[in-house]
């Protein structure tokens, strides 16, 4: 018995044709996501780095000043507060992975093509 997707590519070429364009335009939205997501995260990389220098100079330098007045200030705190929070959420984004994500969208549909696959080959041996 000949396979369900031998007998449409013989009758209806055009529609195998338009599903196999479909899955490259998928592809290629998802290469651009990609693209985006990685840039996004070497910005973040580059923003975490510099802003955990940053935060490291304004604590030795608040430290300094708090030592050298022989009083606490709430400036001395919210200053290097600031980097340090910066530093930490590039950084969180900088870690965060999406690529995955984008992934598991094509993963997905090729899925659904092969237990559509499966169904109609089924149908087609009863």
């Amino acid at each position: 018995m000949i396979h369900p997707i031998f007998m449409t590519t013989l009758k209806r070429p055009d529609l195998v044709f338009q599903h196999l364009a479909n899955y490259a335009d998928l592809l290629k939205c998802e290469a651009a996501d990609i693209g985006k997501g990685l840039l996004v995260q070497a910005a973040a990389g580059v923003v975490a780095g510099v802003a955990l220098i940053l935060s490291l100079g304004l604590t030795g330098i608040a430290v300094m000043l708090g030592v050298l007045n022989g009083r606490f200030h709430w400036a001395l705190v919210a200053v290097p507060a600031v980097a340090w929070l910066a530093a930490i959420l590039a950084g969180l984004v900088a870690a965060r992975s999406r690529i995955r994500d984008d992934v598991r969208e094509v993963r997905e549909e090729v899925e659904r093509d092969l237990q559509i696959l499966g169904v109609t080959k089924e149908l087609n041996d009863a």
